[in-house]
């Protein structure tokens, strides 16, 4: 097929054990990882590791779907020399990221903020082109703008003039946020200005959202995030929309997925860290299956990382959702219920 389908990178969001479960279920062509923030100085291996532990694999998931390392950043000069430490330790590509609308981030003149400076963001493309080997691809990621589109069509020429291979860009500004709608028109403008591939993202929640954004943007590459985060079978769905009956996968095929991405986040996080993750999910996902809400709502005051382990476990295992459900509620002791 001609069309590529990438994982989304998201802070927070999309980690390893996430890319780990989605490539898994398949569909998606490669992920780019959530941003390595570069200030001043080479990053530490620990770090990357910890970010990207792909790279042990290949920098592959394990069901061998390459992940490209993303960085974050403004300083032209560290951004190549840490470019370079990642293409020396095998990445596939490098992807910088000029679209991340977080507070945080743009008070640090990062992300998004940088779509203000269109000159300083060819400088950091062509030094982070310069310090790459040749066939290790540079891409860059970017919004709209900022808080305009007045330099959208600036901003991409630079991304291009400072030698980026491929750009995705967001429909939105960063002030709007991930507010509806994304504006689908722009990435055929932005496509028809650059003579280089651009990656659609923005809004594609179903199937049909991905034809519709192919349709409007001209785009053969669609990036996806939090509708695979939603949706987990949907770049599935999406390969299959060839007329076959792709169907949208049961709860109960989900409930072994889940397990195992918490399982492996406690491998990751310390316990009092872990639930949040996979109640995020959950809550997420709930958005999309009727079923995640009440098993939400049961979990969503657990603290104990070992008793929703021992509940989802039983879920995943085969156990009657609603049962187990109703016994969390009548009795005490979450790690006691879900024996």
């Amino acid at each position: 097929m001609s069309e590529i389908i990438v994982l989304a990178p998201m802070e927070g969001l999309v980690d390893p054990p996430m890319r780990d479960i989605l490539t898994r279920i398949g569909g998606i062509d490669w992920c780019v990882s959530e941003f390595i923030r570069v200030t001043t100085g080479l990053l530490n291996h620990a770090t990357i590791r910890r970010i990207v532990p792909e790279l042990d694999h290949g920098w592959k998931t394990h069901a061998g779907v390459p992940v490209r390392p993303q960085l974050l950043g403004s300083d032209a000069y560290w951004l190549g020399e840490n470019a370079a430490l990642l293409a020396s330790m095998g990445a596939p590509a490098i992807d910088l990221n000029f679209g991340c609308p977080a507070k945080t981030v743009n008070r640090h003149r990062g992300g998004a903020s940088l779509l203000r400076e269109p000159e300083l963001l060819e400088q950091i493309v062509a030094s982070v082109r310069a310090a790459t080997p040749a066939e290790v691809p540079v891409t860059a990621k970017m919004r709209l703008g900022y808080c305009d589109t007045a330099l959208t069509l600036e901003c991409a020429a630079a991304l291009e003039a400072g030698g980026a291979a491929e750009i995705t860009v967001h429909a939105r500004t960063k002030v709007e946020g991930y507010k509806p709608p994304a504006h689908w028109e722009w990435l055929a403008r932005i496509r028809e200005s650059v003579n280089v591939p651009v990656i659609a993202n923005g809004d594609v929640w179903t199937p049909a959202d991905y034809q519709q954004i192919r349709e409007v943007s001209g785009c053969e590459r669609v990036m996806i995030g939090r509708g695979l985060v939603r949706r987990p079978d949907l770049a599935r769905q999406i390969r299959q929309l060839d007329g076959s009956d792709a169907g949208m996968a049961e709860w109960s095929t989900l409930l072994p997925w889940i397990a195992d991405f918490f399982q492996q986040t406690r491998e990751r996080v310390v316990d009092r860290h872990a639930p949040g993750r996979v109640k995020q999910w959950l809550s997420m996902l709930g958005l999309t299956y009727a079923e995640a809400r009440p098993l939400f709502d049961a979990l969503r005051r657990e603290t104990n990382a070992a008793a929703i382990s021992q509940c989802l476990n039983a879920l995943a295992a085969g156990a009657d959702q609603s049962q187990t459900l109703s016994a969390l509620t009548a009795d005490n002791g979450l790690a006691m219920r879900c024996e």
